[in-house]
């Protein structure tokens, strides 16, 4: 199994590890569809009542898709086929909280994760970044689902940078992204701790609250997500372009 779920009964909080440490927790085709299965069993157990979500090891959280899952496409060009639209929580219609966990770095389809989390907790050592403008792609559902959560100007930088730049975690936490830096070591401790105290809430007035929060930028959200497909078809390179830009770049960045 590539995702590791623990749940403790007393308190009533969940936690969901992504466990590909030697992919840099990277989702391949079998680890969206066991994220996708988890969400779905949770919105019909009432003893969950609130989820904790991580990365193995203290390398990365996440890195997106892998990129040696082969996702066919659809011939035509008004269908696209992403496998990471619906591993995020929202997405399967879960509105029981969610704190991200981030330790170590986080880029590009790891912001479909965080985009749907209620808040996300740091080790200080995490970074985040998007890496497709780099390689050629365009950032249409990580941007969205961004500026959802961090001034536009900041999400602009973090995304037209690509790979020349990684966000630090104390740059994060003073843009909003993240709510809470903490040693690596007490990463989890700190998450679990403010899911623990949500958890112990009643659960009906604490998932109106998750509902309404998600309510208030709805409508802008779906809208420019709707959008994102055919910004996409019209700006990736071909996937022979891509790859030579994978194998061409080198791994220099800087740290802000």
């Amino acid at each position: 199994m590539s995702l590791r779920t623990a749940f403790d009964k007393e308190t009533g909080v969940a936690v969901v590890t992504l466990d590909r440490p030697a992919r840099h927790n990277a989702i391949d085709l079998e680890t969206a569809g066991q994220l996708r299965t988890t969400w779905r069993e949770f919105r019909s157990d009432d003893s969950v009542r609130a989820i904790v979500l991580t990365g193995a090891g203290d390398k990365a959280f996440c890195t997106g898709i892998d990129r040696d899952a082969d996702v066919p496409q659809p011939g035509s060009p008004y269908s696209m086929d992403d496998p990471l639209l619906s591993v995020g929580p929202k997405a399967n219609d879960l509105w029981k909280p969610v704190i991200a966990a981030v330790n170590g770095m986080a880029c590009g389809g790891a912001f479909y994760l965080l985009g749907e989390s209620e808040f996300v907790v740091a080790a200080e050592h995490a970074t985040f970044f998007d890496p497709h403008t780099t390689y050629g792609m365009v950032s249409a559902y990580e941007a969205i689902l961004m500026a959802q959560r961090m001034p536009l100007g900041e999400v602009a930088r973090m995304s037209l940078m690509g790979t020349a730049e990684r966000v630090s975690a104390r740059r994060a936490y003073e843009t909003g992204l993240v709510s809470e830096l903490t040693s690596s070591e007490g990463l989890l401790v700190a998450a679990t701790h403010a899911a623990e105290v949500i958890a112990s809430y009643p659960a009906e007035p604490v998932q109106g609250t998750v509902r309404a929060l998600w309510a208030a930028k709805e409508a802008a959200r779906t809208q420019a997500l709707a959008q994102a497909p055919h910004l996409i078809a019209l700006g990736n390179l071909s996937p022979e372009r891509q790859a030579g830009l994978f194998t061409g770049r080198g791994s220099g960045f800087r740290t802000r």
